[in-house]
């Protein structure tokens, strides 16, 4: 396995009390605290919710650092403990899963996230409001996937992991990777062929 890029920061914190976000600890917690904000709220749905997962991650997060001993990247123990903590979560609130895969870096400012895709001033107002409808289309598709599913989808397609990665992260096969992604795009396709259809005819 290659030399863990977070190992000598990880192992500044193992050495030391996690009484507070001070030292070592502050400097790992500012380098994920957006990714882990993200992933929260694309699972969980909602700002509330993904802010209590993200605080449910770092707690378990800090706790258990002195646990872990590197068998897998540190970023996926992080990601794997972002994602079972937001399905945990919306399980035990019972929660309709309504989140969009909008991006968001500013978890501290309770705003709805907002995915700038494109200066809205240099385009037409038909136009930005069907790209709005369709957006929001899409949001909806991915948001009735399965927790498991959906999952997977925000990290393959959000995070940008790699199968292998995935695979790390939620500690399943490479075959079982490639086989929800498969029912996932099933699913999507199902679900958006039609709206797709709509709009391209329009």
């Amino acid at each position: 396995m290659k030399i863990d890029p977070d190992r000598e920061l990880v192992e500044a914190c193992q050495v030391g009390e996690p009484t507070g976000l001070d030292g070592p600890f502050r400097q790992l917690y500012e380098q994920y605290k957006d990714r882990v904000y993200n992933v929260c709220y694309r699972i969980a749905g909602n700002p509330t919710d993904a802010l209590d997962a993200s605080q449910e991650t770092f707690g378990i997060l800090f706790r258990k650092i002195a646990e872990f001993r590197f068998e897998s990247k540190f970023s996926s123990w992080v990601y794997r403990i972002a994602v079972n903590a937001s399905i945990d979560l919306k399980r035990r609130t019972g929660t309709r899963w309504i989140a969009s895969l909008e991006a968001h870096t500013d978890s501290g400012s309770g705003e709805h996230p907002r995915a700038e895709i494109r200066d809205e001033q240099t385009e037409a107002p038909m136009a930005a409001a069907s790209r709005h409808e369709l957006e929001a289309e899409i949001q909806c598709a991915i948001g009735r996937l399965s927790p498991k599913m959906r999952a997977i989808t925000v990290l393959r397609y959000v995070e940008s992991l790699s199968y292998d990665e995935i695979a790390e992260v939620l500690q399943i096969s490479l075959g079982t990777v490639k086989s929800r992604l498969s029912r996932a795009h099933e699913a999507l396709d199902r679900e958006l062929t039609p709206v797709l259809d709509k709009f391209y005819l329009r």
